[in-house]
Order: structure tokens, then sequence, then C-alpha cells
């Protein structure tokens, strides 16, 4: 199983969560790339905040109903980790970025998503616009399994 410490930030960067997305969640400061915005996206559907995802989506993205699409899926969905794959500019002073990753996850079978995200900036602030949905990732029979067991894929899943 993940051995991460207690007070680990559920993003996976290995900070302490009270340092490295809860801040973003309370409102105190924004984030300052579109990966830092991305982690703390998943930080937030893992802790349930379904204010902060909808503040950092896009407003041109929001539409009606999506409180209680984001709620629904909460109800049901534990997340397990985090892995940040690719990134594309994004950075402080980029006006965009893409952010491609694989979050995993029990609803209450494991599964993952897999996605290359758009972001953009404005007046200093980066939103989360949309993604692409892209195949699961499978790790090879010998490697660890994708779900966090610590168990080997073809023990675990691989079957």
């Amino acid at each position: 199983m993940n051995m991460m410490p207690a007070d680990a930030c559920p993003c996976g960067s290995g900070e302490r969560f009270g340092t490295c997305c809860q801040p973003y969640l309370l409102g105190n400061g924004t984030a300052p790339t579109a990966e830092t915005l991305m982690r703390s996206r998943y930080t937030a559907y893992h802790q349930g905040d379904v204010d902060y995802l909808i503040a950092t989506h896009h407003p041109t993205q929001r539409y009606g109903g999506q409180r209680a699409a984001i709620g629904q899926s909460m109800a049901t969905t534990r997340w397990l980790g985090l892995r940040v794959l690719a990134t594309e500019a994004g950075q402080i002073t980029d006006r965009q970025g893409v952010v491609e990753f694989v979050a995993y996850y029990e609803d209450p079978k494991p599964g993952q998503v897999h996605e290359r995200s758009r972001f953009v900036r404005q007046k200093e602030r980066w939103f989360y616009v949309d993604g692409d949905a892209l195949p699961p990732l499978v790790p090879k029979r010998s490697e660890p399994c994708w779900c966090g067991s610590g168990k080997k894929y073809k023990v675990c899943h691989g079957r």
C-alpha cells in the first residue's frame, strides 16, 4: 500500500498538504502555474471541495447543474493518486498551458482518468478550460499496479 505521511498532499508532489495545495483551496493565493492548478484541482476532488473546482473552471466552460454533477461524482469516488506525465508551457509568464496526467480512483472498481488538459491564465490567474480524454495507461505485468496497492500489476489487476 502507499505509505505517504499523514500530512502529505494528495496531489503527489511530496510536499505537506498545508504548504502545497491547501492554501489555494482556502483562497490564500492562486496557483502560479498550470501544473500547480491541475494538482490543486485533483486535491479538491480528493477533498470534496466543489466550490474550488467551479471557481477554477474557466467561466466560459461552467454550466448549469455543474455543482450537482461534481457532488454526485464525489459521493461515489475515492481518489487514489495522481501522476503528472508531461507539461507544455503553463509557467508564471505564459498565457496558456497543457498538462497531461493520470488520476487513479475507485468507484467502486479501480479506474483512471488519463487526460491532456488545457489551461489559460487571465488577470494573473490560471483556469482549467477543458481536456482530451486519452486511453488508460496499462503497466507492464511486473511493474507496480497503478491502483496504489503496492502489488505487481499482474497480481493485482493484470489477471
